[in-house]
């Protein structure tokens, strides 16, 4: 299935809005938390500055999130995780709100008391948690709402790879064959789970392979394209509407990479989905994603 050209413009210009977000959020995060204006003896004060707290961006991960999210409506479900705002962008959720919730103000989502991690949107059906693998279930409840109503909306629950042994994500992807809900499930591997290499903790290469094991297919996207990961879970998501009023969903998994702890992407699950092979260059067809399928400069801040 190949985007139309108003669909390609809309995928480019989101990737470029993701990027600029994510290293200005990362600049403003910096602000009071390094010497000299910390507490002495200090290398770095996480509760100073004016957005306190952890911070995990996802720059290099544009391609992900935009090329399925360009598939979506506005009914339709998107679940993030702890490194949400690439979905959140992507999903439509307004900056101001999003950036206001970051900064702890009132007129944020949740009116400054979720933070970055904990961005609700019930407008345009996003919402994420700073808990490992806690997107699948509420994606799973939206589905199963969806396919009640007899609507044809889906959700799309993404993960990473560090969170595919969890027994919540398990648990999801057996409700969702289960019970044929319209859900997809996206695996973002980017073979990292904060310090832990994904070969010191999962007993397969690929994640999307466990799809079988529940009755639901599993797809691959081996780089981190957007047009890659656009036509690979366009299938999926077809799949997943006509589940509304009886189906079958399945997981797809992109590979992407976060820059140096500022983003490369990782694999998606599409109801699985695909990654990048250990050593292996990733080139995205849009000029704005050269840099994401190598190590950009720089260190990495988040996890």
């Amino acid at each position: 299935m190949q985007p139309s050209k108003e669909k390609l413009l809309w995928m480019y210009e989101k990737m470029v809005e993701i990027r600029n977000y994510e290293e200005t959020m990362a600049n403003v995060y910096l602000e009071g938390k390094l010497p000299p204006n910390i507490q002495k003896g200090l290398a770095f004060d996480i509760g100073s500055g004016p957005v306190p707290g952890e911070m995990h961006l996802a720059a290099g991960q544009e391609p992900v999130a935009v090329g399925i999210c360009a598939h979506l409506k506005l009914e339709d479900t998107v679940v993030g995780t702890h490194r949400p705002h690439h979905f959140a962008i992507a999903k439509g959720v307004p900056l101001d709100k999003m950036t206001a919730e970051m900064f702890g103000k009132v007129t944020g989502l949740g009116k400054g008391k979720g933070g970055h991690m904990h961005l609700f949107d019930p407008e345009h059906k996003f919402s994420c948690s700073g808990l490992i693998g806690a997107s699948l279930p509420p994606a799973c409840g939206a589905g199963l709402a969806a396919k009640k109503m007899g609507k044809d909306w889906v959700a799309v629950a993404f993960f990473g790879e560090g969170a595919a042994n969890q027994g919540a994500v398990h648990e999801s992807l057996n409700l969702a064959a289960l019970w044929k809900l319209p859900v997809i499930f996206v695996c973002e591997d980017n073979k990292w789970a904060i310090s832990v290499p994904k070969t010191s903790a999962t007993s397969v290469e690929w994640v999307a392979d466990r799809a079988s094991a529940y009755g639901m297919p599993g797809i691959k996207v081996l780089h981190n394209d957007a047009l890659e990961v656009y036509e690979a879970v366009a299938p999926a998501i077809e799949r997943a509407r006509r589940l509304g009023p009886d189906g079958h969903p399945g997981p797809v998994q992109p590979s992407p990479g976060r820059a140096p702890r500022r983003g490369l992407p990782r694999q998606p699950l599409a109801g699985p989905a695909a990654g990048r092979r250990p050593g292996q260059r990733s080139e995205v067809r849009f000029d704005l994603g050269r840099t994401h399928g190598r190590q950009l400069g720089g260190r990495r801040m988040d996890r």
